[in-house]
């Protein structure tokens, strides 16, 4: 098993989490619409992870929660989470996809329409940049 120091960790999901954006976009000129939310929670909690990990430890809790995850590294930002924020987390977070359940898949899918995500899109594109400005700042 190949192990990863806190650096590699945060560069691997720096590198994914833009991909699952790009991969957000490809699904959405395809009109398949709940892989454009789920692609879009994923860019987000990988990002969020990697917060986690440069704010807290290495040991990030296994879960697709979002706002779980922002809430026990918010007190360290520099920048108060905004309410638009957290409902954005949680709305991506009752999308995110389990592989066993097909008729949740299904239910999810019958909800969204190309209006719906691409209002996923451009949300979780803010959410996504004002996320990278939490970054620590690193003393010169």
């Amino acid at each position: 098993m190949i192990k990863h120091g806190r650096a590699g960790k945060i560069r691997i999901l720096a590198g994914n989490r833009r991909y699952d954006l790009e991969c957000a976009d490809a699904m959405y000129e395809k009109g398949r619409w709940l892989y454009v939310v789920f692609m879009c929670q994923q860019a987000v909690e990988k990002l969020v992870k990697g917060l986690y990990v440069l704010y807290v430890d290495d040991n990030v809790p296994k879960t697709h929660n979002i706002r779980i995850l922002v809430e026990r590294f918010e007190n360290l930002l520099p920048e108060v989470v905004a309410d638009k924020y957290y409902d954005l987390f949680e709305e991506l977070t009752s999308h995110y996809i389990d592989g066993r359940y097909t008729d949740y898949k299904r239910k999810l899918s019958e909800r969204l329409h190309n209006l719906a995500a691409a209002s996923f899109i451009k949300r979780t594109k803010e959410a996504f940049s004002w996320l990278l400005t939490m970054k620590p700042q690193t003393k010169p």
